[in-house]
């Protein structure tokens, strides 16, 4: 059993996302900074969250526009990750210094980073003041994806896009080594059972449709022997018959 220890720090929930938040002011200026507090917040709209500090450049340009772009960083992106984690917009260029391509957005005035796999553009329906952050809620207009990330079915396989995560001060690039699937704990027959039973049962549909052939074979061939065998004795009683006559006849003429 393992031994727990209260723990004083503060919100330890990890691993989280890491990603680059690209914004765009009024006047045309942009920005990128790094977050590692966003998540996934409905389906239906499709809506996420991301918190930032109201001191923050981007804060100003999100709150002015109301949108932003979501990117979701490699791992041999990470230096650049940090570098817009730590480095203030008011006071250094993060685009022009990382040399990022930037995109313009399909459905929103800002720009997405074409060295991420994966963009997502945004729309803030709501502001919400908490503390140190504030919470910005947003609708989820549009999203950019690799096209060797997708396959024939339009399933993203994230798998595939070397993605990284932040864990209490550290960047990690994730592992690709699948788990399980969603409901897997619950499903009544896995996949391999259900083949394997299927092949049994093909296989015993054709051992019981082959089986009455062969008997009826079987039958036909011993009717065949059979035959054969009452011909023959038919010819060995034919061929006693005709000794005896001639035999008898004989006898007749030598008396």
């Amino acid at each position: 059993m393992n031994e727990k220890v209260d723990f004083k720090g503060s919100v330890i929930l990890n691993p989280v996302p890491v990603v680059l938040i690209t914004s765009k002011n009024k006047e045309g200026k942009e920005n990128v900074f790094t977050v590692a507090w966003t998540g996934t917040v409905c389906t239906k709209p499709p809506m996420l969250s991301i918190s930032v500090r109201p001191e923050r450049l981007s804060y100003e340009y999100i709150k002015e526009t109301m949108e932003f772009t979501v990117n979701l960083p490699t791992s041999n992106m990470t230096k650049a990750v940090d570098y817009c984690g730590v480095r203030p917009g008011r006071k250094f260029d993060k685009i022009k210094e990382m040399n990022f391509t930037m995109k313009p957005g399909t459905n929103i005035n800002v720009p997405y980073i074409d060295e991420c796999p994966v963009s997502i553009e945004c729309k803030v329906k709501s502001i919400i003041p908490l503390g140190t952050h504030d919470l910005f809620i947003a609708e989820v207009v549009g999203s950019h994806v690799n096209k060797n990330l997708m396959d024939e079915k339009g399933k993203i396989h994230f798998e595939n896009a070397d993605l990284i995560t932040y864990c209490h001060g550290e960047y990690f690039k994730m592992d690709t080594e699948a788990l399980g699937k969603f409901g897997y704990s619950v499903a009544k027959k896995p996949l391999a059972i259900k083949n394997s039973q299927s092949k049994d049962a093909e296989t015993s549909v054709k051992v019981k449709n082959s089986s009455p052939s062969k008997e009826k074979n079987n039958k036909k061939s011993n009717y065949k022997k059979s035959s054969k065998k009452k011909n023959s004795s038919k010819a060995n009683l034919k061929s006693k018959s005709k000794k005896t006559y001639i035999s008898k006849k004989k006898n007749n003429s030598t008396k």
